[in-house]
């Protein structure tokens, strides 16, 4: 649903979802990234202050508008600067990496923020092939993603399956793993290793519900979960008016259109009214369908009803509007109406 729900708010279940934060580290038309990341802090701090669970970071490369690849580094930055809100990765692109630098680096993060790191873990590159080949990986390396996860587990648990080799730091810290996906295979994979499971649901919406269903039916529990944990995620704006949501809505659907079909320019206001309505604008667009836009009771109703079609345990939104106050404001009215609702 990407128009303001219409669900009545008086009708909607009074259970509700662990709430988290996705922050796509996106840098604005006409913005540095010094100052993108500065607004990622602050939507960190306001998360923590609402009472969200968690905030995840999501490595991309070779992307201009993205200002998250160097994934761990940005992790450390904003956990510096939180106390109490989980910070991690949503997520580390693992056929990118060793298992055992990973473990190197969030075991030094677990050490210098106990109970506060997740591990979410990817297994697309994250990026094109000739990136791919800058990274110095091969598209062959996300064929071991299941043996790379197990690897890394084995290091973080301090029992390494590599003899004669540990992470240091990184042994004994346990970080917690989750696997991301959009498809089967990361659902059978995180059901099969016992592990939480986020679907992304925010751009790729087409198997959330059959990947969340297989993850459940599939669970096999194991010393890191006794039962399924299932995250989705889905784009949020909240606004005190609908006219105010509708706004920024419209605004954010022009930006990924710029972002998405731009081609390393800046496209122009009428290059953009024509792809709207194109084939490649309408499947842009349609990467949103996972969207709540309203007011606060208006968002809640969306999202509860979200969690209890595909049996969420947790929601991960991404604050989707394009201005930095209406972002905050739609963390406020999330804290209001959703975490303390």
């Amino acid at each position: 649903m990407t128009e303001t729900p219409t669900a009545s708010p008086e009708t909607a279940d009074t259970s509700t979802p662990l709430l988290s934060l996705l922050d796509l580290a996106t840098v604005r038309t006409g913005q540095g990234v010094g100052e993108a990341i500065a607004q990622s802090v602050e939507l960190a701090q306001v998360a923590e202050a609402q009472g969200l669970h968690r905030v995840w970071y999501a490595e991309h490369h070779n992307m201009e508008r993205i200002a998250s690849s160097a994934t761990a580094v940005l992790i450390a930055h904003v956990a510096a600067q939180t106390s109490t809100i989980r910070v991690g990765s949503g997520g580390v692109m693992l056929p990118n990496h060793s298992p055992l630098v990973i473990a190197e680096q969030f075991g030094t993060l677990a050490e210098l923020h106990p109970g506060r790191i997740d591990l979410g873990l990817g297994r697309a590159p994250g990026t094109d092939q000739r990136t791919l080949q800058a990274l110095r990986r091969s598209p062959e390396t996300a064929e071991r993603f299941p043996q790379d996860v197990l690897e890394l587990q084995g290091y973080l648990r301090g029992q390494s399956r590599v003899p004669g080799i540990a992470a240091y730091p990184g042994a004994g810290t346990d970080v917690p793993l989750y696997i991301l996906g959009s498809s089967a295979f990361g659902a059978q994979l995180a059901a099969r290793l016992g592990l939480g499971y986020a679907f992304a649901s925010h751009f790729a919406p087409q198997m959330l519900e059959h990947a969340a269903r297989l993850y459940r039916e599939h669970f096999e529990p194991s010393d890191a979960l006794d039962r399924p944990h299932f995250i989705a995620a889905a784009n949020v704006i909240a606004a005190d008016s609908p006219d105010a949501a509708q706004e920024q809505w419209e605004l954010t659907r022009r930006e990924r259109i710029r972002m998405m079909l731009g081609r390393g320019r800046t496209l122009t206001d009428d290059e953009v009214d024509m792809l709207l309505d194109s084939p490649a604008g309408q499947q842009v667009l349609g990467m949103l369908e996972c969207s709540a836009v309203g007011t606060g009771p208006e968002v809640r109703t969306w999202l509860r009803d979200f969690a209890d079609r595909v049996q969420a345990d947790e929601l991960i939104v991404t604050t989707a509007a394009p201005d930095q106050a209406a972002r905050i404001r739609t963390l406020e009215l999330l804290g209001e109406h959703v975490v303390r609702g």
